[in-house]
């Protein structure tokens, strides 16, 4: 196995104190790793190293701490104090109980930026009740904006509330206060809750429902596939086409290309003919293949892709020419995201490296912080 690389990225010297979670936080620190940051994990004795195909906790340190010892709270509080960035997704007042709450930890290190992670944020009616990506989206009309033909709310994965407006949220927050406290040489605290984050991420469709472009009734919107030139169909062979052709020009392209003459597909945007013009185009998609479709439309302006399984996504040959996915561990996994022309992002390491001791951690920074100097 790889060990620890030298960090290349934009945030190399930034450190990171996260205590160890599910679900966004890791992520979080996935990507902060990713981009150059020093993230040390605080797990509990036991669970430190993990499995080497636990990409989410990819380039990182572990420290195994137990925080119901005080002299292991003090090791956390040493370690947040000289780092730059903490990160905990517990629910309110936990890390206040275990004394390494934002009043203790700012009064040792007045510059860090503190980051709380959770559902439902902070405060609120809800922000002591347990819970999960679904329910944090089902607040927030994002879960009841996806839904199946016969009306059953579909679930995205955990993409929506845990890593879109959990996560990045969470990382932009970050960032951030990261760049203001490095002017003011103050820290803070930065709330980051899910609800919070998906509702931002639904500025546009409030937008829209204002000015009477988007009703409650699923399937019905330009988006959420009412319209005919805006969603998946079945191929011949079972596989999927994803059509997205929704300006002008993109839609005339796709006409064009898969044969749709007749003169009801002119009326693009006439909703009343969308269902009309769904069922033509469901016959149609059923006459070839997904390969055969996406020979003919994919990599044109009709904005058309296959529909590809998680697995076989490494295989498209768009993806592999980027090297969206790489080889650590000898495991295939997604490679840092974004990208970065002078200072590139990289795995700085293994998800299965053995723990290390928080003292060893901080005799480093303090080199590491003489140098500097």
């Amino acid at each position: 196995m790889k060990e620890q690389t030298a960090a290349t990225g934009p945030l190399r010297g930034v450190r990171v104190v996260e205590f160890a979670g599910i679900g966004p936080g890791p992520f979080a620190a996935m990507l902060l790793s990713d981009m150059g940051a020093d993230v040390v994990s605080i797990a509990r004795p036991g669970q430190g190293k993990r499995d080497v195909r636990d990409f989410v906790n990819r380039g990182r340190r572990v420290v195994e701490l137990d925080l119901k010892n005080p002299a292991h709270v003090e090791q956390a509080m040493d370690l947040i104090a000289a780092a730059d960035v903490l990160i905990e997704g517990f629910r309110p007042q936990v890390m206040e109980r275990l004394g390494l709450g934002p009043d203790e930890t700012l009064k040792r290190n007045p510059r860090l930026v503190y980051g709380r992670m959770t559902g439902w944020g902070q405060s609120g009616p809800l922000s002591q009740a347990a819970g999960h990506d679904i329910n944090y989206i089902a607040i927030t009309g994002a879960l009841d904006s996806f839904r199946a033909a016969n009306g059953e709310t579909v679930s995205p994965l955990n993409l929506v509330g845990d890593y879109g407006g959990g996560a990045m949220y969470l990382v932009v927050g970050v960032l951030a206060a990261v760049i203001e406290a490095r002017a003011s040489g103050k820290g803070q605290v930065v709330d980051a809750a899910m609800c919070d984050g998906v509702s931002s991420m639904l500025t546009m469709f409030h937008s829209m429902r204002a000015v009477g472009r988007w009703t409650e009734q699923p399937r019905t919107n330009l988006l959420d596939g009412g319209a005919p030139f805006y969603r998946t169909y079945e191929c011949k062979d079972g596989g999927f086409m994803a059509i997205g052709a929704l300006e002008p020009q993109f839609y005339a392209e796709l006409r064009k290309l898969a044969g749709l003459d007749e003169d009801c597909y002119a009326r693009q945007m006439d909703q009343k003919g969308w269902p009309a013009l769904h069922e033509k185009m469901v016959a149609l998609f059923r006459t070839k293949t997904r390969d055969e479709w996406a020979a003919l439309l994919e990599g044109s302006d009709a904005c058309a892709a296959a529909v590809r399984g998680l697995f076989d996504a490494p295989n498209h040959p768009h993806l592999a020419a980027r090297e969206t996915f790489v080889e650590r561990d000898g495991y295939v996994q997604p490679a840092p995201a974004p990208r970065f022309s002078r200072t590139p992002s990289a795995i700085q390491g293994t998800p299965a490296v053995a723990p290390s001791a928080a003292a060893d951690i901080l005799a480093q920074w303090s080199k590491t912080a003489a140098r500097a100097s």
